[in-house]
């Protein structure tokens, strides 16, 4: 199992700041997340996924 990748690493992955990545989050547009705890972290291969199907 790969380790869960936190919202600061995601955000420099992405080259966006942590406030974009949230509002992404709310609207339901950005990677996919899962909660642990409360915290939201981020599957290695759903950002991957997220990321080729953003591709034009």
């Amino acid at each position: 199992m790969d380790a869960l990748l936190t919202s600061k690493h995601v955000s420099r992955i992405l080259g966006v700041s942590e406030p974009t990545l949230c509002r992404w989050r709310k609207a339901g547009s950005g990677p996919p997340v899962v909660t642990v705890g409360g915290i939201y972290r981020y599957r290695p291969a759903a950002l991957e996924s997220w990321i080729e199907g953003q591709e034009l």
